[in-house]
Order: C-alpha cells, then sequence, then structure tokens
C-alpha cells in the first residue's frame, strides 16, 4: 500500500463567504432525479468557483504525481481507446491524449463539459451518465473515474457499465476521497468530528472509495489493487469547503449556527497564520476486467 502525500504549499488569500444554507439538493441521498438535476445544472457562480478550485487543486505538483499514477495503472498502449468519467473540464482527456491514448471524456455536467470544449477544442468531450455511458459493449481498453463514485447512491451500478463497456483484459482505475475519515486540526476536536460525520451523511456514497476492493470484486473484476494517497491541505485553498461543510452541518442540525460560525472563525484564524491542516485519504484502486 502507497502512503504518497500530496500537499497543498499554498500560502495566498483566498475569499470566504460566510455560511451560507444548503441547497436541498445536498439532502437527496439516494434520491437520483435530484443527484442528476444538481450535476446537470449547477448555477453559474458555483460552476465559477468549482473550476477555479479544481484548477488550483489540479495544478498541485503532487497532483500531477497522482493523476500519472492513474494513468500508468490503466496500462495503455498507443491508440487505445480509454474514457474518463466524471471529465469535467477534460483536463485527464487532454493528458491522456498526450501519452497517445484515444482519450474520451464524458460528464453529466454541461457548463463543466463547455468549459472543457473551450480550453481544448479538438478534445472528444461528452454530456453523459456514468451509469448510461455512450460506448457498445466491449468497446473500450480502459476506465478511469475520479472523485465521482460518491456521488451514487449505488456506485455498483455504474461500475456495472464500467465492466459493459470494457473489452476483455480491459483496465479500470478508480479514485476517491473519503468523506468520513477527513482529518483536520482543531482546538475542538469532538466538534470537529461532528461536523465531518453530518456532512458526510448528506452525500449519497460518502464511504464509496473504502468500498473500491469489494465493489470491484463484486462486478466480476480480476487483480484488484489498492493503495491510499493522502492529500494534505495546510493555505487557504480550502476554505471555502470548509466554510460549506459547517454550514451543511448547521442546516442538518448537528450543530448549532454559533458553533458552526466559531469553528468556521478558527479555521479561518488558523489559515490566516499558518496552522490550518486538512488531510484526506485518496484511495486509488486499479482492476482487470477478465
Amino acid at each position: 500500500m502507497s502512503n504518497d502525500t500530496v500537499t497543498d504549499r499554498a500560502d495566498h488569500a483566498d475569499r470566504v463567504e460566510p455560511l451560507e444554507p444548503v441547497g436541498q439538493a445536498d439532502r437527496a441521498g439516494s434520491e437520483e432525479r435530484e443527484e442528476r438535476k444538481e450535476r446537470e445544472e449547477p448555477e453559474g457562480d458555483t460552476v465559477t468557483e468549482l473550476v477555479r478550485l479544481l484548477d488550483a487543486l489540479d495544478a498541485l505538483p503532487d497532483s500531477i504525481r497522482l493523476r500519472a499514477r492513474s494513468y500508468d495503472l490503466l496500462h495503455l498502449t498507443p491508440g487505445a481507446p480509454v474514457v474518463d468519467v466524471g471529465c469535467g473540464t477534460g483536463l485527464a482527456v487532454a493528458e491522456l491524449t498526450r501519452r497517445g491514448a484515444r482519450a474520451t471524456g464524458v460528464d453529466l455536467s454541461e457548463p463543466m463539459v463547455a468549459e472543457g470544449r473551450r480550453r481544448e477544442p479538438g478534445a472528444d468531450l461528452r454530456v453523459g451518465d456514468a451509469r448510461e455511458l455512450p460506448f457498445q459493449d466491449g468497446e473500450l481498453a480502459g476506465y478511469r473515474a475520479e472523485k465521482l463514485y460518491h456521488e451514487f447512491g449505488d456506485p455498483a451500478r455504474a461500475l456495472s457499465e464500467a465492466r459493459r463497456v470494457l473489452a476483455a483484459d480491459g483496465r479500470v482505475v478508480l479514485i476517491g476521497q473519503d468523506w468520513d475519515t477527513f482529518v483536520i486540526d482543531s482546538d475542538t476536536p469532538a466538534l470537529t468530528r461532528t461536523i465531518v460525520h453530518a456532512r458526510a451523511d448528506l452525500i449519497p456514497a460518502p464511504r464509496a472509495a473504502r468500498a473500491y476492493r469489494a465493489l470491484l470484486l463484486d462486478a466480476g473484476f480480476d487483480d484488484v489493487t489498492v493503495e491510499v494517497h493522502t492529500g494534505v491541505l495546510t493555505g487557504p485553498l480550502m476554505l471555502p469547503m470548509l466554510a460549506r461543510t459547517a454550514g451543511a452541518a448547521r442546516d442538518a442540525g448537528a450543530v448549532t449556527a454559533d458553533d458552526a460560525g466559531t469553528w468556521m472563525a478558527e479555521q479561518t484564524e488558523r489559515a490566516r497564520t499558518g496552522r490550518l491542516l486538512l488531510a484526506v485519504p485518496l484511495f486509488v484502486a486499479a482492476a482487470r476486467r477478465p
């Protein structure tokens, strides 16, 4: 098992919005219709904020190395067809193409795909659902999905679709964070645990990443391997996400508004003084379709 560390060394200031109420879609859980709507039609400001955050995280040196590791695990030959599911703005598609693969990206969010097409006009980026991929049976040599499976109330359905589109000996690589095991340094550890677990409980499948091995085996894949890479963030980059986390716990009734505000004020001060620390386990699983 790998214990590589992905580190945020950013020391620039970032704007933190006041705690906002969490929308009802965040509470959808297994309600697939709400889940689909949220990913298809994010608000413009939300897309801009998300793209900005993803760009900053993707540019970190250790994030680059983690993506490269996932590409290596695909075992692709030149010209091999591969899909990146949940491709966002298409960064992995562009990088896989530069490695010689015939890469396609699929994402449910039209605004994200549109931004990807703007950035990479020649990239094959499509709006589509991970549970209904636009490929024939056995068409692909590789399947990659990063930070996606926690969004599905039934991750096994998406993995069944992955198996369908892969040819014999095709490779699948999954990357994802475990939302229930975020580690956040705080003067109030009990409150922090409550906030982390309350936010995780609002996600359709917060522990999907730790279940990758079982999911892959249950779906009929062979040669399953799992690595854990720890993301460590120490700058202000994640303050907006922490604010949403505290707001979600407050709106769920897990903590009071005063406690959420006090906790967020502490994290903001930690970021200002260089004492913020957030550690996130990132599971990387790979397997072969028999």
